[in-house]
Order: structure tokens, then sequence, then C-alpha cells
């Protein structure tokens, strides 16, 4: 069933919903972003309040960028920003881009798991602090909200749409009223002129006092944005005067020079439905220097809005780390912001261009571009590369005239090849395409040629990051077992998981080592650090534990022989580690920690707690330091679970209580396959797939009775 303009009606009660919410907020602006399908990305959904290209560059939010929403939702806390000084420690990227008094507050939308997240903005005026009765509002309106996402008319889950909708503050009336009427004639008998610009920037109403004003008539004014159709308020600055109305909604006034030598007065009132503007000419007195010198007409100046992106993309660039974060970051923000349709990232390798990344290609395309010759006869991407100059072709054509009989290899109709280089060294090549002929004006030169040169750094310091990861990776994992032994008795299940952010290794582990027919060693253990380090320290952990196991000490004496092992290395990381002897005949287990989160046991009837092991000091800081053992029996049927302290530890939350939800995952878990129970409690508690922090978790169920494990692979 659809409303009068085919929207869902799940959608309209969303929408209705969404408005409610922003309004009992008091907010003057706020966004709905959800989260897409098999993707960590927020992906704006509604908007009431400001024109979407003021969130142009947060239009598409990945849950790891340090932005509001995003921490909002990996987080699961409302995030409050007071003032611009907050913004600016805090979020000090999104400072750039929207420099403007206002508060804001990011929540996570959802019921068991987050759906996406509301961010709310206030005026300037509004307090730094949020009182606890806005902040229950804030969170009823989100639960209602949540309610609303769990299923749409059909019962299916609402997703994202494919374009974000800007809703008004109320309907547009088909006719025009007396009263109407009756204020255009009130507007019309004020001095000077008067005039409205909805939220887009667009006047919607113009006075004959301010046609005359302005210098224009109303027909050739109205539905235009005055710094397009008005040459000497083409200027970046007066943009910016009107976004900054928008997003304080504080009244903003300024003086302008309309040549030859007028100067006019204007004053912007903001409210949620647009701007009502007074233009009065400027009293006697000296004069302010026009901002930026009388307009001649000889260049295009780039838009605030775009200027503000730019700063907003060079502080994302200097955030990234691999080469996959650098093309994801091209494609989610530098490819909006330009409305290109298609990227080809391009390494400089032995004298060809190695595509390292792209999107809006299919594989065949990608195929026939890759390894492309630097001959500058050949291809543009050649000579940008030996000119260190971009080049712009806006039609098919236009590539024809310079390169005759270029083969065409794709559909696209427009191309801009950007040099990467860096101190005159070339780097690679970075093409943006269009699926239809695109004319580059000149600011769009500009922007493009400035971001080629924070895309060349950006992408030389991540090749260089990748290729520090791909060799700590690959000893990482030689490192880590790839087959678990079967064990009579004992059935087994282990996962590890990089963390999400920074170089994705680190010195997590775990291992089951086979003692005898009856017995067992379990150890899981987390080396301080995520890099080559941490990955080579570990290994020589895991072997001084395997080696004094099979020689038959028990628990106490393995860790404090590791213990003494790698004081005398004195490799500068500290290690923490949980040793469990098993004895499948007796039923029972030693336990041994050196500062590791202590072990949970689930009793065959669910019921599940954390074991009192004595903590003990960590590897590798005291020469002489003694460890404890905790004995304990162990049920058929029962599961102990090891894991390290990235599954549990979130910042802001209890350690203790940050186990007890652990215990209580563990607990509810259904029971039967060990694989899937892995899985399910990794997803009961990080239920999305950002971590700041390694995961390891290893489980262990005592099957006496049957003939033994079953050799499950302990590796995700």
């Amino acid at each position: 069933m659809a409303g009068a303009d085919d929207t869902p009606v799940g959608q309209d009660r969303l929408e209705t919903e969404f408005l409610e919410v922003v309004r009992g907020a008091g907010a003057s602006v706020g966004a709905l972003y959800l989260l897409a399908p098999e993707e960590d990305v927020l992906r704006l959904a509604l908007m009431f309040g400001a024109p979407l290209d003021f969130v142009e560059p947060w239009a598409r939010v990945a849950l790891a960028t340090p932005v509001p929403v995003a921490d909002a939702v990996r987080e699961d806390r409302l995030v409050w920003v007071g003032s611009q000084e907050d913004m600016a420690r805090l979020y000090p990227r999104t400072a750039v881009a929207l420099p403007y008094h206002f508060a804001l507050a990011a929540v996570p939308v959802g019921a068991d798991r987050a759906q996406g997240a509301l961010l709310l903005l206030w005026p300037g005026t509004h307090s730094p602090r949020i009182t606890p009765r806005r902040r229950d509002n804030i969170l009823s309106g989100c639960r209602r909200l949540a309610r609303l996402l769990e299923e749409d008319d059909a019962g299916r889950p609402v997703g994202p749409p494919d374009r974000p909708r800007l809703l008004s503050a109320g309907t547009v009336r088909a006719g025009r009223s007396q009263s109407a009427l009756a204020a255009e004639d009130f507007a019309e008998r004020l001095p000077g002129g008067c005039c409205a610009l909805d939220l887009e920037g667009r006047l919607t109403f113009v006075t004959s006092g301010a046609a005359e004003l302005l210098g224009r008539s109303a027909a050739e004014l109205l539905g235009t944005r005055p710094w397009h159709s008005l040459p000497w308020l083409d200027d970046p600055v007066y943009e910016d005067r009107y976004r900054a109305a928008i997003v304080s909604r504080e009244p903003v006034s300024y003086t302008v020079h309309r040549p030859p030598g007028r100067w006019l007065d204007f004053r912007l009132y903001p409210d949620a439905s647009g701007i009502s503007v007074r233009i009065e000419p400027a009293g006697t007195g000296p004069r302010p220097a026009p901002v930026r010198g009388e307009w001649t007409g000889r260049a295009a100046k780039a838009r605030a809005g775009q200027l503000y992106q730019l700063m907003h993309l060079a502080a994302a660039l200097t955030e990234t780390v691999g080469v996959r974060d650098v093309v994801d970051l091209i494609a989610d923000q530098v490819m909006p912001a330009f409305d290109a349709k298609g990227v080809i990232l391009s390494a400089l390798e032995e004298g060809r261009l190695r595509i390292v990344g792209h999107r809006g290609y299919s594989a065949a395309a990608i195929e026939r571009l890759e390894g492309v010759s630097l001959d500058t006869s050949l291809t543009p991407a050649g000579r940008v590369l030996a000119e260190a100059t971009p080049l712009f072709y806006s039609s098919p054509q236009e590539m024809e005239r310079e390169y005759p009989g270029l083969p065409r290899t794709t559909d696209k109709q427009a191309w801009a090849y950007l040099p990467l280089g860096i101190s005159g060294r070339p780097v690679g090549c970075c093409t943006l395409s269009y699926d239809r002929p695109h004319e580059f004006t000149a600011e769009e030169r500009a922007v493009l040629t400035s971001l080629a040169g924070l895309i060349a750094q950006a992408l030389d310091r991540a090749r260089l990051y990748d290729a520090k990861h791909q060799i700590a990776h690959g000893l990482q994992q030689a490192l880590l077992p790839h087959t678990l032994p079967a064990v009579p008795g004992l059935r087994v299940a282990a996962r590890y998981l990089p963390a999400t952010r920074g170089m994705e290794i680190g010195g997590d582990f775990y291992d089951l080592i086979r003692l005898s027919d009856s017995t067992a060693a379990a150890v899981i253990g987390d080396v301080q650090g995520h890099n080559v380090a941490a990955a080579a320290l570990m290994g020589q952990v895991r072997t001084a534990i395997h080696a004094h196991a099979t020689a038959g000490v028990p628990p106490d004496q393995v860790l404090a022989r590791t213990n003494r092992l790698l004081t005398d290395l004195d490799p500068g990381l500290f290690t923490s580690c949980l040793y469990v002897h098993l004895d499948l005949a007796r039923r029972c287990a030693g336990i041994a920690s050196a500062g590791h989160p202590s072990p949970l046991l689930r009793e065959p009837d669910g019921r599940t707690r954390p074991l009192d092991v004595p903590p003990g000091l960590l590897l590798g800081v005291e020469p002489d330091a003694d460890y404890q053992v905790f004995d304990t029996l162990l049920p058929a049927g029962a599961v102990l679970a090891l894991y390290t302290d990235g599954l549990v530890e979130t910042p802001g939350v209890d350690p203790d209580e940050a186990t007890a939800g652990l215990a209580r995952h563990l607990a509810g878990a259904p029971d039967g396959d060990l694989e899937r129970l892995v899985d399910a409690v990794i997803r009961g508690v990080r239920p999305t797939r950002q971590r700041t922090d390694d995961i390891a978790l290893f489980l262990l169920r005592t099957v006496f009775g049957e003939d033994g494990g079953d050799g499950e692979d302990g590796e995700d």
C-alpha cells in the first residue's frame, strides 16, 4: 500500500515519527542514518532543517570513521558535543568542515542492536550541557524510531533508501489565501527590500524594493541562488554567511559592495523553513573593502561548501591507513562530491601503472586497463605522469582529438586524469570518470588538482603500511595453529579476529597441546602491541609454553619458567597468559594465570560463572614471580571459555560488568554444535564487525564417554 506520492505507508510513518522526534527535542536540524545491509556503513536516509549538500561529506559514514554518528553506533551511547570548542577537540575533522556555532547529539537507534543513528543539531545559543529531561526525550524518541525500523508493512527490515530524502517543515499550500496577499502587501510597504530563501538557498520571494536594490527583476531572481545570479555576491564568504545562519540558527548581518560604488546591508533571519532577508542601503561613512575585490568575471570562485569539503577530505586522507582505506575514501566521498561515477587508482610499478583499487568498473574493463604503459603517445595516464599536469576530457570527442584511434575499453563519457606525485617523484594516477559528458568548471579543476597532491601522500604512505602489514600478517599466521589436535573426551572451537583498525595484527594467541591420551593443555594469551614485534614475541611465548608443558611440569611452573625466559630476553613488551591443565580421566582442570582475564565455566544446565583464578603478574615483568594453581571440576558437557580482553573491554564500561555480560551471552547461546556456539557468543558481545582490539575466543567442551574431539579447525 502506498500514499499519494507512492511513498510506502511504513516509510511515511517513519518520516512522521522522525519529524516528531526532531521537533520534540527542540532541535533545528535532524538527520536519520541507517546501517547498510552487509556493510559497516551508515547511510543518510532522512534530513530536516538543512540542505542535503551541507552533509554531503557524511552522506555515507563508515562505522570506523571518527565522527559522532559512527561513535554513537559503535560504542552504543549518546554522543554529546556542546560547543564549537568541544567539536574542535573531539572531532577536528568535522570541525574543519562545519566551523559554526551549534550543539550536537548523536544517538544509536535500535533495540537489541543498532540499526542506525539519529543526529540532532541545536543553535549556538543552546546550553553546552544536555539536561536529563532532554536526554530522556531523545532516547524515548529513538526507541519509537527503532520500533518502526524493525519491519515495514511487508514484514521486512527497513533499510536505507537509494537517495536521502529532505523533509520540509510543513506542506506547501496550493492556493494563495487572503492572509498571504496581505503579508505580501505588508512586505512591499517596508523600507528597503525583503526576500526569502529556502533551506537550499534559492530565492522564493522578492519584493520590488529588493529587486531594485539587487539590480535584477524578481522574475530573474526567483528560483536562483543569489551567489549564482548576482556576480558581485559570487564569493565563498557570502555563501558561508548563509551556511552559518542555517546551521547556527542565529541572525547574521554583513555589508556587501555592489559595483560600481553602492553598499548594501544584509540581515539574515533563519528558522526551520528557510531564511528571511532584509536589504537596506548602507549608511554614510567609511566602507569596508570588498571581501575579495570587485568581481571581474575572469574566473569562477570555489563555493564555500566545496572549500570546506576539500578541507574535510584532506583531514580524512591523513587518517587512512592502507591502500584499501584510500580507495574507499575516494569512492565514498570524492566521487559523490564531484558527481563522478567511476574511479581507478593506479600505482607506478616497474614502468607501468598497476591498478590498486577501483569503483564503477567491471572486472573485464579493469583487466583490459591493467598494466598501462607510460608511453605518453598511447595513454593520457602516461602523459599526466610525465608532465605532472592533470588532464580533463569532457567528452569522448575531446579524448579522440588528442588520442586518435585510442581503443574504447569502457562506456565512460568524461575523464579527469590526476597525476599523483611527491616532491617531483611520480607515485601513480587517479582517474575519475563519468557516465555522461561533463564540463569541468575552473573551480572543479582547481579543487581536483589540489586534492591530487593529498591523495598522492596518502597512497604513498598506505603502500608502505601495506608492505609492512603483509610481512607482519604472514608472520602471525605462520605462528598461530592451523589445526588443533584431537583429544579423547574433549571438543574445541576457537576464533581469532584481528582489530579492524590499525595493523590488523597483534599478539593474541591460543593453543591446544596434547600431553597424553587423557591429559592436555589449553593456552590463551595476549602480547602487548599490534605490530611485528608483538607477533614475533607471541611466537616465542607459544613455543616456550609448549616446550615446558610437554616436559610435564605443573601449570604454575610452566608460567614461571616462561616468565624467566621473557625477562632474560627483555623484549620490552609484556604478556598476559592463561594456562589450563586438563585431566580428562579425573574430570578436573588446574588453571594458572599471568594477569589474564579469568575463564568462564558453563555448567551442563547452562549456568555460567567466572572462575576465581588468582591473577599473578604479567609475563616479562619480574623474573622471580610466583603463580598459583586454581583447581576446578569439569562435569560432562561443561564448556570452559578462554578469551582475551578484546572481547569484553569497552571504553567507559566496568570490566566486571563486561565479563558478566559475556557470561550472560554464553549462558543464553543455544547449545549444540560448538562452532555455532563460538560464533553466537562473538556476535552477541560484538554485534558489529568494528573492533579496536584483537579478539581470541577458545571454547572447550568435555564429552566424557565419547571417542574424543572432532579435531575442528580452530581458526576462522
